[in-house]
């Protein structure tokens, strides 16, 4: 194989795994790679329909200590609790209870498979849920009522902003904040006065661009999830791993390419 990079990791549930995926033009992963090229690795660990349970027991699996043959992780992104904020009914196994989130989520970037790589955490919050179209798409799969709440979620949302007061050197990508922003911004006649974008009493306004299938995000919402990460990831002028091909040319080509 070839000798890998250190890693930028993203770690989650379907949200990073389809980020891999052009959508609407772009990948999240790949806009991702292209920024970091030739100085990180970017590693997918999505796993569609994992909660912060599955996470935490495969944890020690997924993510081995650093040695001379393994890289370093330099920054992990975690995105879990879309799956966790599952209401109970009789056809869904995923809900994790608000507290025992936390506690998992703690768990996860405080794992001394996480602290051996001193990585810079970024924290994900899970994006709005659009409960609408959710529904709609719950009937399709078969369930007979919703297996999602906006204002659950949102709760959700509200517990990784919480850990990221408490837990200091934790980074907080508001994700949610931001497809909401986003959202508003895209439906001229959005009353703030009136339910939130999403909620059965209200509309989908342009969370119907953002959110297709009521919880999966487009490649525009990628696009917003890209812009609030990046200013996160700090590479340095001389971040190549192998030289740049000046310097293994040496000669006065310089003055005439740039």
């Amino acid at each position: 194989m070839a000798k890998p990079y250190n890693q930028i990791v993203l770690f989650g549930d379907s949200l990073f795994q389809l980020s891999s995926e052009i959508k609407d033009g772009f990948s999240f992963q790949g806009a991702l790679q292209h920024l970091c090229m030739r100085g990180l690795d970017v590693i997918n660990r999505g796993f569609s329909g994992y909660n912060t349970k599955n996470a935490l027991e495969l944890l020690p699996q997924i993510f081995l200590p650093p040695s001379p043959a393994n890289p370093r992780i330099e920054y992990l992104l975690v995105l879990l609790g879309a799956n966790d904020a599952c209401l109970t009914t009789p056809t869904t196994t995923q809900g994790v209870p608000l507290e025992q989130y936390k506690k998992n989520l703690i768990d996860i970037i405080t794992h001394e498979h996480i602290k051996a790589h001193n990585p810079k955490i970024l924290l994900v919050t899970p994006p709005p849920l659009d409960e609408i179209q959710s529904f709609v798409t719950d009937i399709e799969k078969g369930h007979k009522e919703p297996t999602r709440k906006a204002a659950v979620s949102a709760q959700y949302s509200e517990t990784v902003r919480q850990i990221t007061d408490e837990i200091s050197g934790i980074v907080l990508v508001d994700l949610q904040k931001a497809l909401m922003e986003k959202a508003i911004s895209m439906t001229p006649d959005y009353d703030p006065s009136g339910p939130p974008l999403g909620y059965t009493e209200g509309k989908r306004g342009a969370l119907e661009q953002l959110l297709p299938d009521g919880l999966h995000m487009s490649g525009e919402a990628y696009k917003v999830l890209f812009d609030i990460v990046k200013p996160h990831i700090s590479l340095p002028g001389d971040y190549f791993v192998y030289p740049d091909w000046r310097i293994m040319n040496p000669g006065n080509i310089d003055k005439i390419v740039n």
